[in-house]
């Protein structure tokens, strides 16, 4: 898939209004049920070890989702794909709320399953039509995006809590949001950048995913990619448990820790793209890795709350541009970008689905604090790798 000539400023002005709608919608999709796990436990009648292994079922499908998505945006183009993932989404959390209202585990498992795969293939296309969008504008757009995104699951969590504050049950929540996807977003992937034509006589080449398996600058960079998402996987996942447990506060504190490492997150996207414009990509990386590892240290070594809570601020501007540099890098090349997007995504959601078991297990023979430590493993690689990042000349 090549990309097209110059388009009026306008129309790139749209295009990038759209992917920010799609960047919004998908982390609202996502974590809006997310939110109420404890409601989706009790209404399937499961164990806590029960629902981990459920909710396995949509990881499962974004790891099937992400490997397919780099042919399928190349088939489609990255509109008709997002639009593709936003559907499997929608029949997913449909599956998931006739589960819900039937009681039947392997219908909710099998709509977490469709759910997930529409996620991975929205992913990787939304972050193809981002990266497309940037190059035309002439300037860093992707970590605004992906604070989009990250606004997008705040409102889900708040639609969430809202609706188990007034007792609306978990499916009926579903079905609001079903209604909602595809009414937002068929609209919002139509002002999609347009994708050209192959002339006719024109041979109709692969998506190339094979090839950017074997090129080492991609693996390069998905190897970053992972490292800043085990980063901030792990932050999401153990940030208020090492505050209760390491540092023996209340869950409120606990609390107040995570939100001001999302805070320090979305904070850092927003403002990331100056800074990338005017130090570049690989300076910007390893001096947010180096953050990263001031604030990592200060949760684990600093001895009181105040401290730790300076270490989640830190932790989180650390934590926030590697993921989306990573996507802006795969994507330098506009033929290539979805192939190597696809490939980028599916070595860096690796963290997302490792990260937690681990850290889980080293912490119940060791403690909290100190299985974070693994994380200064995934900085230094993400260090290491950064230079990968750099531009590709064209």
């Amino acid at each position: 898939m090549t990309t097209t000539g110059a388009l009026p400023p306008a129309q790139v002005r749209s295009a990038r209004t759209a992917v920010v709608i799609a960047f919004v919608m998908a982390g609202l999709a996502f974590s809006s049920f997310i939110a109420r796990t404890p409601a989706l436990r009790d209404g399937l009648g499961l164990s806590t070890a029960e629902l981990g292994l459920l909710l396995l079922c949509m990881s499962g499908g974004a790891v099937a989702g992400l490997p397919l998505s780099g042919p399928l945006v190349h088939r489609l183009g990255p509109g008709r794909a997002v639009l593709a993932g936003a559907l499997s989404m929608t029949v997913g959390l449909g599956l998931l709320a006739a589960g819900l209202a039937t009681t039947l585990v392997p219908l909710a498992a099998l709509g977490l399953v469709a759910s997930g795969l529409g996620t991975g293939v929205w992913d990787v296309a939304m972050n193809v039509e981002g990266a497309d969008v940037e190059r035309r504008l002439g300037r860093s757009l992707m970590p605004r995006l992906h604070a989009g995104f990250s606004l997008g699951t705040v409102a889900g969590a708040g639609i969430g809590a809202a609706c188990a504050a007034l007792a609306v049950p978990l499916p009926v929540q579903l079905v609001g949001i079903v209604v909602l996807l595809p009414v937002v977003v068929a609209p919002a992937v139509r002002r999609f950048l347009p994708v050209p034509e192959a002339a006719p006589d024109e041979p109709r080449s692969g998506s190339g995913v094979l090839t950017a398996w074997r090129e080492p600058r991609t693996i390069l960079v998905g190897l970053m990619v992972l490292a800043f998402a085990f980063t901030e996987g792990s932050a999401n996942d153990w940030v208020a448990i090492a505050m209760v447990d390491g540092h023996g506060t209340s869950e409120t504190l606990g609390a107040v820790a995570f939100g001001f490492f999302v805070a320090a997150m979305t904070v850092g996207r927003m403002l990331g793209g100056t800074l990338l414009d005017r130090f570049g990509r690989v300076a910007v990386v390893r001096a947010t890795a180096v953050v990263a590892l001031a604030g990592l240290l200060l949760m684990l070594l600093g001895g009181s709350v105040p401290v730790a809570l300076a270490g989640a601020l830190l932790w989180g501007i650390g934590a926030s541009l590697g993921f989306p540099v990573g996507m802006s890098a795969a994507a330098d090349d506009p033929a290539r970008a979805a192939a190597r997007v696809s490939v980028v995504s599916s070595i860096g959601y690796t963290a997302f689905i490792a990260g937690p078991p681990l850290i889980g297990l080293l912490g119940e023979h060791a403690g909290i604090l100190r299985a974070l430590f693994v994380v200064l493993g995934a900085l230094l690689l993400g260090l290491l790798a950064a230079g990968a990042s750099r531009p590709l000349v064209r």
